[in-house]
């Protein structure tokens, strides 16, 4: 694909980046089989092709509206497209830059804004959303159905093995999920148990960075994934040998630490050694 971004962005490494992904595209529409909103919308703008065009267009200078927000808004950044792209299009990063760049670009309303921080403020903070999840499924008999039916039924903890072991990996407890499915992160510590495993998690690690780096909050997002660097990196020290996920998100994300914080000086090498150690629990 030929690209002419203009000379603002492509001073930029964000803008260089930019390029070099929209030049490796070739148009073919693979991308479409996989993608989630494409096959329940049948819209070529909610499908990675569409919004290639629309981002390669934005970076080029051609003025963007909220129509352009709105179909970046429906992607859910599930990079399944990225399976079938025969040309190897890095289109999950390719997003963030675009998104980034919107943010600057158009202005949102002002529910949008209020809602998009009360998600960023609250999701990722376990000692605020365990709270409000309480508050909603004790009163959801109460709520009218369209609302109660978003409310999760509460599910119980299964409990977790004390015994120690000579192989130790880290857990990414998460943010949401232990609220949501506390049994998960339990199973994970039983299985790994049996297998001779000590998997264990850091009170001081907290949220991956996905929910804010996907929202466009790029500060925050670095900000969280060097919280977890400084928890985890004594232990990475003493020989942790794995630090494994159970959430796929949460997963993909800690594997492009080593790629976000490439260009600080301070986390650059810690944060490639946490990419090089991240691990689905079905590769343990």
């Amino acid at each position: 694909m030929q690209t002419s971004l203009t000379e603002a962005i492509l001073k930029t490494p964000e803008g260089q980046e930019a390029d070099r992904i929209l030049r490796k595209c070739v148009h073919c529409g693979f991308c479409t089989a996989t993608c989630p909103t494409y096959q329940l919308l049948g819209d070529e703008q909610d499908g990675p092709r569409g919004r290639i065009y629309m981002i390669k267009s934005m970076l080029e200078g051609e003025s963007s509206g909220p129509e352009t927000q709105l179909h970046l808004d429906r992607c859910l950044t599930c990079r399944s497209c990225e399976t079938t792209c025969p040309s190897g299009v890095q289109y999950g990063r390719l997003l963030e830059i675009g998104r980034q760049q919107l943010e600057k670009e158009v202005p949102r309303p002002l529910f949008d804004k209020v809602q998009r921080w009360l998600l960023r403020q609250t999701i990722p903070y376990p000692a605020r959303f365990t709270p409000l999840l309480k508050v909603g499924q004790l009163f959801k008999p109460l709520l009218p159905a369209i609302i109660g039916d978003t409310v999760p039924e509460k599910r119980a903890s299964i409990g977790r093995p004390q015994q120690q072991h000579a192989r130790k990996m880290l857990l990414l407890e998460g943010c949401a999920q232990p609220a949501l499915v506390p049994a998960i992160n339990d199973a994970a510590v039983q299985l790994l148990d049996k297998l001779g495993i000590e998997l264990f998690s850091v009170k001081s690690a907290g949220c991956c960075g996905a929910l804010s780096q996907h929202l466009s909050a790029e500060e925050q997002a670095q900000a969280m994934m060097k919280q977890n660097i400084d928890a985890w990196w004594p232990h990475i020290e003493a020989g942790a040998e794995a630090i494994v996920s159970t959430d796929s998100g949460c997963g993909a994300q800690l594997e492009e630490y080593g790629y976000l914080l490439a260009h600080n000086a301070d986390y650059a090498e810690k944060a490639a050694r946490v990419t090089a150690l991240a691990k689905d629990l079905n590769e343990v």
